[in-house]
């Protein structure tokens, strides 16, 4: 999925100074959502570029019958951008049906393309789709930086009893690379992200992970089997 992470329904992204958010009255509460065309064809090229080294599909997810200003200019913005890439298939779903078809046929997708709260709402579902929140990795990807983390959060709940998956943020550590090979056109930054996914690949199917994927292991042996697996 490439969701655009710089503004859209956050407050604290909208605004040069002050807050994207107003209570008008005490009762009254009023929020500010903003889309860009710089920002909407940046997810969009990012998306279409993923999708070259996939299936070459595009789902551009929007709310574009409700938000027709707003999620029209998204949708036009991906949809220019599509234009350079004349071999991704290009197709788009309004965002509550795509909650259903995503769960009734997932094999129908390839990259989803979306705007920021929407793919907030879209990342959890489809990384459970996966088998666990837990094996969610992602990557904030700019254009001139990047920071992996997983998708999931800290995950306070279960700090210090050695249960959490540490898979996303293994997968996150391997987008990262995979993203600094590509810009640096360094081939061995992007066999080490293949190399690190081929490993938690092979541990999960061996049951060596953590149990909300299956597996025995606690946090700590999780990523010692993945470590093992990496040095043979």
């Amino acid at each position: 999925m490439a969701r655009e992470n710089t503004e859209g329904f956050y407050a604290d992204r909208n605004m040069e100074a002050g807050s994207g958010e107003m209570l008008v009255t005490k009762d009254v509460a009023v929020s500010m959502r903003r889309i860009t065309r710089t920002c909407s064809e940046r997810i969009a090229r990012a998306a279409c570029e993923l999708a070259m080294t996939r299936r070459k599909h595009v789902t551009i997810v929007h709310k574009a019958n409700v938000l027709k200003v707003t999620d029209g200019l998204f949708i036009e913005a991906c949809r220019q951008v599509a234009k350079e890439f004349p071999a991704v298939t290009v197709d788009d779903v309004i965002v509550d049906a795509m909650m259903a078809h995503v769960v009734r046929n997932p094999q129908r997708f390839d990259v989803i393309v979306t705007s920021n709260m929407y793919g907030d709402i879209l990342s959890d579902l489809t990384a459970e789709l996966s088998g666990s929140l837990g094996m969610a990795a992602s990557l904030n990807a700019g254009t001139d930086h990047g920071m992996a983390q997983a998708a999931h959060g800290s995950a306070p709940d279960i700090a210090g009893k050695n249960v959490a998956n540490p898979l996303s943020l293994i997968l996150s550590a391997a987008m990262l690379l995979a993203w600094h090979g590509r810009r640096r056109k360094t081939n061995s930054f992007e066999a080490a992200a293949g190399a690190i996914e081929k490993a938690v690949e092979t541990a999960i199917a061996a049951k060596e992970s953590t149990t909300d994927v299956g597996g025995r292991l606690g946090t700590r042996e999780t990523g010692d089997a993945v470590a093992a697996r990496l040095r043979a």
